[in-house]
């Protein structure tokens, strides 16, 4: 991730460039779901669950309109 410094940029614009590219690049979620080690069946467990919170979720949506 590079972000290009002007001779006139003030630091703290420049630090909140930076970390808007984090954000979109989704580093940011990236770093925080790898800081500690998740076993393979709790990946798919957890995988398997938002998945259902997303069907919940849609079918709650398609039941309003």
């Amino acid at each position: 991730m590079e972000v290009v410094l002007g001779e006139n940029d003030r630091l703290d614009f420049v630090l909140k460039k930076f970390r808007r590219h984090m954000t979109k690049a989704g580093l940011f979620q990236d770093m925080k779901k790898n800081r500690y080690y998740e076993s393979p069946g709790a990946q798919r467990r957890r995988k398997d669950k938002a998945a259902a919170r997303r069907k919940a979720k849609s079918a709650r949506r398609r039941e309003q309109s």
